[in-house]
């Protein structure tokens, strides 16, 4: 296998500069200056490589989520088969709910980026697909694991305790950036596990 062509590498290392960015200045302080800074480049070179600041933004978003750089900013929101945060080693409820309620629930630079990302989705439509993508996707993703521990119960019902999990984790990250509290996050992981013995209540698909 060759290797990646300079401009790959190039536009990789502009991406990371913008997520770096955003982590430590927020949306509003992310300009092309102070990306070409991090990446240690001329602005010049940043356009070059990676477009104006709303192009480097939306095709940052798909490295931050899916860790995939795409090959051009007009390809961003359609990203391979990547439609989910959630990583690969989470393929149980029990190792989803360790993720969302253990390094997830971390207060951290990645919590920042994200907050600048949904920001960034109010009045960029390609940024907002691909948050959208992410967030659905690990509801999704959510779902179908709740769907192989319980098969009684009802695919609705798997989805909207899906979306009862992802919103509590959400909600804990976000109370995470105002008070680091091992115990607030205990009580959401709590909140989350007495939804999913919901499902064991749940009347499974009639015969006859």
């Amino acid at each position: 296998m060759g290797r990646p062509s300079v401009s790959a590498e190039r536009r990789r290392q502009i991406l990371e500069a913008a997520i770096r960015s955003l982590a430590a200045n927020g949306l509003a302080g992310t300009s092309l200056d102070r990306i070409a800074e991090e990446a240690g480049m001329a602005r010049g070179h940043i356009r070059h490589f990676a477009g104006n600041r709303d192009d480097i933004l939306t095709a940052a978003a798909v490295l931050f989520y899916f860790g995939e750089v795409p090959d051009t900013d007009t390809d961003a929101p359609e990203i391979s088969n990547a439609t989910s945060f959630l990583p690969g080693e989470a393929n149980t409820i029990t190792g989803a709910l360790d993720y969302l309620f253990g390094v997830f629930a971390e207060s951290d630079a990645e919590n920042t980026v994200s907050l600048a990302l949904v920001d960034a989705a109010r009045t960029n439509p390609r940024i907002h697909a691909i948050v959208l993508r992410a967030y659905t996707g690990s509801q999704n993703d959510l779902a179908s694991l709740l769907a192989k521990a319980h098969p009684e119960a009802t695919p609705a019902a798997c989805r909207n305790v899906a979306y009862g999990i992802l919103t509590i984790a959400l909600g804990n990250v976000f109370m995470a950036d105002i008070e680091v509290s091992a115990q607030r996050t205990a009580v959401a992981r709590q909140s989350a596990e007495l939804l999913v013995t919901t499902l064991s209540e749940s009347p499974g698909p009639r015969v006859g």
